[in-house]
């Protein structure tokens, strides 16, 4: 049968804070190889076979991210599907499935449902899990993988299977919520409990069968959304309307706990959820003292330590146990044992509005990235990164001036009425008020610095008059 790779890309990741942000969430992240952890989702299937162009489900707000991320490796026969809102995965699977029927892709089809934000090691042993769960799908079933417990984990929800196998699969008896360290304990000594890993294979009509017998709520939103999706460039924008009419629900709720259709394929694959910054050290590379280093980072006396600089240096003296992530505008320090309470926060810089959860200090656009290098009253001054042929937005901004300079790189600049072309060293004043774009139509990156003056310089003080990305609309 065709696989079809259905990959849930809508998470925010903010128990890997400072490093995830919610505009740069952990997913677009090389956090243990030189890959993102959505790519490496995508590459870890290759060598299976019949592997069709696969769906990304993302926030609207990711697309560009994704996009070249997919494009970076290849692989460009993709759906990328816009959710409006974030609506928990019963909405997105609903909407991928039913995204199938529609584009008449599910004969002879099954869907593999991934996260894009897990560790896989072992792909010898998660292809044999797929290819058994196939199988199980030819028979309408719906197929989840239960990882093999390596400890009494207190972080997972757990699945309870029969102790009859047919087929390399186990019937489901019960999904359990995630467990006091007592009860975890328990379950590792026997051998019918398994880790609730969130990834599913099944054919799609048995998918939305299921779903509009035991959760017809969503499937009438979702089916009604998908209908009414409009293409956008090259995304796949779900209305919104009656997405946001869905229920907030995890697929486990809707689906899993009250079909009798539910069967388990064991995976013992090295698998991490990378749910926290102790997950990262556990399955890091160790130096003798038991510390894992990421970037300039100078120890003496440090032991069992994560450590981690992207911007500068990092000295260390006498300290244990401890988790050091340092960003541009962001430290965190905490005990290993404490990092799962990183969540709280990023709640709290949320909760006042701080842009240190929404974004870090380099902010990536379609057009490339611009990093915020100084600010104080009444200016700012940031580093912009063109890409080779991109270019940014004709635009007007109300209550700021920008002053760039051209430091590597050719630039096409509009500003006004006159089209200039700027070389390394040269430069163009642009009062408030003027239309003007930047664009690289070069072979080579372009970079520039801006200096932005005046009473306000938000990001929302943009009128933008044409577009290659779609954005003047939003």
């Amino acid at each position: 049968m065709k696989i079809i790779p259905v990959i849930l890309s809508g998470g925010s990741g903010t128990r890997l804070w400072p490093l995830s942000r919610k505009q740069y969430p952990k997913q677009f992240l090389a956090l243990d190889s030189q890959k993102s952890m959505l790519q490496e989702t995508l590459l870890r299937l290759n060598g299976l076979s019949n592997i069709e162009g696969p769906i990304v489900v993302c926030n609207v707000n990711h697309r560009f991210l994704v996009a070249e991320q997919l494009n970076e490796i290849d692989v460009f026969d993709s759906t990328i599907l816009l959710e409006p809102v974030g609506r928990n995965t019963a909405p997105a699977i609903a909407a991928a499935a039913f995204n199938v029927i529609q584009q008449k892709r599910e004969g002879k089809a099954v869907l593999l449902v991934l996260s894009a934000d897990h560790l896989i090691k072992d792909i010898k042993a998660f292809h044999k899990a797929i290819n058994i769960a196939i199988e199980c799908a030819k028979h309408e079933k719906i197929v989840t993988f239960g990882i093999v417990p390596t400890e009494a984990n207190i972080g997972y929800g757990y699945i309870k299977t029969s102790k009859s196998e047919k087929n390399g699969a186990f019937k489901v008896e019960s999904f359990i919520e995630k467990p006091n360290q007592i009860t975890a304990k328990k379950f590792l000594e026997k051998d019918n409990y398994f880790w609730n890993s969130g990834m599913f294979v099944f054919q799609p009509h048995v998918l939305i069968n299921e779903l509009s017998f035991y959760s017809k709520d969503i499937m009438d939103a979702i089916s009604i959304s998908v209908i009414n999706a409009k293409k956008d460039l090259d995304f796949t924008r779900l209305e919104a309307k009656s997405f946001n009419a869905s229920p907030n629900i995890s697929i486990d709720y809707a689906l899993m706990e009250k079909s009798n259709n539910i069967v388990v394929v064991p995976l013992d694959a090295n698998w991490n959820d990378i749910g926290a910054w102790q997950s990262l050290y556990s399955i890091g590379s160790k130096d003798k003292n038991g510390n894992v280093i990421k970037g300039d980072v100078i120890t003496d006396q440090t032991s069992n330590s994560y450590i981690l600089s992207t911007s500068r240096i990092i000295a260390t003296i006498g300290v244990d146990n401890l988790v050091i992530i340092d960003t541009p505008d962001a430290l965190l320090i905490s005990t290993k044992q404490k990092t799962h309470l990183v969540k709280n926060i990023a709640s709290k810089l949320e909760e006042d509005g701080r842009s240190e959860y929404d974004h870090q200090r380099k902010v990536y656009r379609p057009w490339g990235w611009y990093d915020s290098i100084e600010s104080g009253k009444h200016f700012q001054v940031k580093r912009l990164h063109v890409k080779q042929g991109a270019k940014l937005s004709l635009q007007m901004h109300h209550k700021r001036a920008e002053h760039w300079v051209v430091v590597n790189g050719t630039a096409t600049v509009i500003n006004g009425d006159k089209t200039l072309t700027l070389e390394e060293g040269e430069s163009t004043f642009i009062p408030i008020g003027v239309t003007h774009s930047l664009e690289n139509q070069s072979n080579k990156s372009l970079e520039v610095i801006e200096v932005q003056s005046g009473l306000y310089l938000g990001e929302d003080d943009i009128v933008r008059f044409e577009d290659a990305y779609g954005r003047i609309k939003e």
